[in-house]
């Protein structure tokens, strides 16, 4: 896939479930006035999706993007839950994934709720050692849930402590 490619669109929806192999894809948000919010970025190995509009089959209110050039597999959501029944093992797995994507939900929402912009920075940092070189810094900055101008004005304060 190439850079900006969207494999789920807001208003559609999803019939598709991502491999990623290589590259980096985020889950965003749209508003009204047309800013936009990362909700996720993922890096491989990684599976996504629309998930609430494959499950409900209601439009989706996310888009998927790829940030980078991106080998993504892509399976048809359907096929693949027919699999299920003829191999437990896939079962199991898809309902690890979906544990642990529930986990990571969560854990996001507590670190957007408890933590401030500064911490946030630092945590994406470690979870994400290598995606500030691969990306636009607006994308981290709406990931973090502040101004670019306020990213910033973080990472200058931090290079100034560490002298």
């Amino acid at each position: 896939m190439k850079k900006d490619d969207l494999l789920v669109k807001s208003g559609q929806i999803a019939r598709e479930i991502f491999f990623l192999e290589s590259g980096i894809i985020r889950t965003f948000y749209r508003k009204d006035d047309g800013s936009e919010y990362n909700k996720a970025f993922d890096v491989p190995p990684t599976i996504t999706c629309g998930f609430a509009s494959l499950i409900t089959k209601k439009p989706s209110r996310v888009n998927l993007q790829t940030l980078t050039e991106s080998e993504v597999w892509i399976a048809n959501y359907s096929a693949f839950c027919k699999l299920y029944d003829e191999h437990a093992d896939l079962e199991r797995v898809a309902r690890v994934a979906a544990e642990l994507s529930f986990v990571e939900k969560e854990n996001r929402e507590l670190e957007m709720a408890l933590l401030d912009a500064t911490q946030r920075y630092e945590l994406f940092k470690t979870q994400f050692p290598q995606l500030e070189q691969q990306i636009s810094q607006y994308h981290v900055a709406s990931y973090l849930g502040i101004s670019p101008t306020q990213l910033s004005r973080i990472r200058n304060a931090l290079r100034g402590s560490r002298i």
